[in-house]
């Protein structure tokens, strides 16, 4: 095994599970404790992990995880809220998707919304179910070669980590739109500060779909629910319905009712 292959490897079982420990992950490898000692001195030096004492932790850096490895995290919660919000859209809806690993769930549950017998015959006849307007490189990916979609891609500078396209490039093209529904992933939300993201260029973008958007739905499983980010996208006031998983606090979603937001559990 390579390095390379060692280091994603490493990194895939870190999303997963929050930690490592050098002992099993290299039993895990098959390869010596030394050599994990050194990938994880390597990977830290790289900022994608925290050492600690016989191991490492994502611990304070889970937001410098590309999104290929974070989207192991909560994945069946991630999926179940996807569909949620999936069924809280209707055809013809014109869709605002930022980046991240929910709304990236939340463009695949759209795809087998229009799928099944007979739904390319469908578009080509009455046009596309969706459009989605989107800064998210990897969704537009998965989106371009569905017949059901018609696709808008911002312009804008890409950034590594979440493929999203962020800068003014993007936010002229915002600018210049209107979309029926805003679905946002975000990495905070607090009763308090509002809605957070960890970046300041990736919260203005978001910011931008927020105000474009006749309705704003926040999907998010519930570790963020509580939480602060760095930049703040919107207030709550903002904020039609939050989608997330049956671990949210009962105090927290009791608050977020009571400030005019439908809570979706799933």
């Amino acid at each position: 095994m390579s390095k390379q292959e060692r280091w994603s490897k490493l990194l895939e079982l870190l999303a997963v599970e929050g930690k490592l420990d050098v002992e099993e992950a290299a039993d895990e490898l098959a390869v010596s404790p030394a050599t994990i000692r050194r990938d994880l001195d390597e990977l830290a030096g790289q900022q994608l992990l925290v050492r600690t004492r016989g191991g490492a932790v994502a611990q304070g850096v889970s937001y410098e995880l590309p999104l290929r490895y974070k989207s192991a995290r909560r994945a069946s919660e991630k999926q179940r809220i996807a569909q949620a919000v999936a069924d809280l859209l209707g055809v013809g809806d014109v869709i605002g998707l930022n980046g991240g690993t929910t709304t990236t769930e939340v463009a695949r549950a759209l795809v087998l919304r229009t799928g099944g017998p007979g739904a390319e015959r469908r578009q080509s006849a009455s046009g596309p179910q969706y459009t989605v307007v989107t800064n998210a490189l990897n969704i537009a990916g998965e989106l371009a070669v569905r017949p059901q979609f018609k696709i808008v891609v911002t312009g804008g500078v890409a950034r590594p980590q979440t493929f999203e396209l962020v800068g003014p490039l993007t936010e002229g093209v915002l600018q210049q739109v209107v979309l029926d529904v805003a679905v946002l992933g975000v990495d905070g939300v607090d009763p308090d500060f509002g809605v957070m993201t960890h970046h300041e260029d990736e919260a203005s973008v978001s910011r931008l779909f927020a105000e474009r958007a006749r309705k704003v739905i926040l999907a998010t499983d519930s570790t963020k629910m509580g939480k602060r980010a760095f930049a703040r996208i919107c207030g709550l006031d903002r904020v039609d319905a939050i989608v997330t998983d049956s671990g949210i606090a009962p105090d927290v979603a009791s608050s977020l009712a009571d400030s005019g937001i439908e809570v979706i559990t799933v």
